[in-house]
């Protein structure tokens, strides 16, 4: 279990946003704690104190790294990967039950839409692929096809998402990759531990990356589809070198006078002993988002000479690279799948845009031997209904949302590679083998970190938080390898 903590300063934060020379996204709150890891161990019973370096998981761990592509809005499932020749038969007909539950009833029928998009089966293990997905096809032995999600009565995408990168879907709760920052720390300690790469535009009701009631070093770090990257990362030319370090000389000076003043804030308690990192963090962060020196074969495999792929292709090698230089957590956000209207229209092109990049990264991590310690998530936080939502001037079919029954895949860091888990009923609406709610889903990916969600605790005003908060997740152990 990790220390608990309530300190903040927010003088630090208000000279360090108010200066021109500031380090951005990456926060400087990262430097805080980097001599306190060399001084001698503490009696017991003082108060511990946060930080970023590598901890050991309290039990043996599969994944040292995560790499989440969020597909935001809603992938239908029933047109990627999940095939019900039902809907068929009973294509343009009355849907045969009465407990269709929408989100948006704009627009709503009960009137079953079959898939136009062909699938077959793929690989050694036959998981069946729609005809959309064709380079996920090509890695359906590296992943694990989960047909079975539910989000037990959430229904919207605020909610959802929140569950689904949060462990609950109310507001104000850590991010996933803040709890296992948390826990884990990393392993760089010139790079953020936890990346936000946002792909387009923000996803509603964000960030997802807040650390909320957790200590603000387990924020994530927002980086940005284009250049610049990571804003205000470069001081401007008029304050680099000396000047730049007459101003770190000062924020020192103040931190210290403000320790002095203020004993037990565990924000500065560890005091930031050399503003040379702030330096070496610039020029690290620089070095990981360049992508330039990446091969051409390594280009070509993750689509970059394809306007249509360049975007989602640099967010998914950016992710590598980071992953390779010891951070602990990537999320992609890519909110592009939220179909009422014109799904049939849309979603092909949404899938040639990420197909690629992102079966690319899964073959990427194990052609460097990365895969077996870096999980790799796929997917958004619902599907859509097997009926015709019909919205928008033009009256094209779309899909509503659908939390009760959806899909996604994951593959490495300990994962059962090339198994379907899970089934929805024969119409893809709900759920109903091996059901995989949102909180056992989190519960299996702490487990496959080495970490108990119930034991990794941090306390506020007298409570302790958890990621799940007492929610019954249940480790889903035929996921596991």
């Amino acid at each position: 279990m990790n220390p608990l903590n309530q300190g903040h300063c927010q003088s630090r934060r208000h000279f360090v946003g108010s200066t021109a020379f500031g380090i951005g996204g990456l926060g400087l709150a990262q430097l805080l704690q980097q001599d306190a890891m060399a001084a001698p161990a503490k009696p017991a019973l003082e108060k511990p104190t946060f930080d970023l370096s590598a901890k050991a998981p309290p039990r043996p761990a599969r994944a040292k790294a995560m790499i989440s592509l969020f597909m935001g809005g809603g992938p239908s499932h029933l047109d990627m990967l999940d095939p019900k020749p039902l809907l068929e038969k009973y294509d343009g007909k009355q849907f045969p039950g009465t407990d269709i539950k929408y989100d948006n009833a704009g627009g709503a029928s009960s009137t079953v839409m079959a898939s136009p998009f062909k699938f077959r089966k793929h690989g050694q293990c036959g998981t069946e692929v729609s005809e959309l997905l064709p380079h996920t096809a090509g890695i359906v032995d590296e992943i694990a096809v989960v047909r079975s999600m539910n989000l037990g009565g959430l229904r919207n995408h605020v909610a959802g998402m929140r569950a689904l990168n949060t462990g609950i879907g109310q507001a104000g709760r850590p991010a996933l990759g803040s709890w296992m920052t948390y826990g884990l720390g990393t392993e760089s300690q010139e790079l953020p531990a936890f990346v936000a790469l946002i792909v387009g535009s923000n996803p509603p009701g964000s960030p997802y990356w807040s650390s909320a009631m957790l200590p603000s070093i387990y924020q994530g770090t927002v980086v940005r589809d284009k250049a610049p990257r990571i804003m205000n990362l470069d001081p401007p030319a008029h304050l680099k070198g000396e000047a730049q370090a007459r101003q770190f000389s000062l924020l020192e000076q103040l931190n210290q006078i403000h320790l002095r003043q203020h004993p037990g804030e565990h924000d500065l308690e560890a005091r930031i002993a050399s503003y040379e990192l702030a330096a070496n963090m610039q020029l690290a962060a620089k070095e990981a988002l360049d992508i330039a020196n990446e091969s051409e074969a390594t280009r070509k495999l993750y689509g970059l000479d394809n306007n249509l792929t360049r975007q989602m292709g640099e967010a998914c090698i950016i992710a590598r690279r980071l992953v390779e230089r010891g951070v602990r957590f990537v999320n992609i956000w890519h909110y592009a799948w939220d179909m009422h209207e014109n799904i049939n229209g849309v979603l092909p092109g949404r899938c040639q845009r990420t197909d690629q990049p992102s079966a690319a990264l899964v073959k990427d991590l194990k052609m460097r031997g990365l895969l077996d310690t870096t999980l790799v998530h796929w997917g958004g936080e619902m599907g859509r209904l097997p009926v015709i939502q019909n919205r928008g001037e033009n009256k094209k079919p779309g899909r509503d949302h659908n939390t009760d029954g959806f899909s996604m895949w994951l593959a490495g860091g300990g994962i059962k590679p090339g198994i379907t888990y899970g089934a929805t009923d024969e119409f893809g609406h709900k759920a109903v083998e091996d059901v995989v709610h949102h909180y056992d889903y989190h519960a299996t990916l702490m487990d496959l970190f080495g970490m108990d969600n119930q034991h990794l605790a941090f306390k506020r005003n007298a409570r302790e938080e958890t990621l799940l908060n007492g929610q019954p997740g249940k480790i889903q152990t035929g996921l596991l390898a």
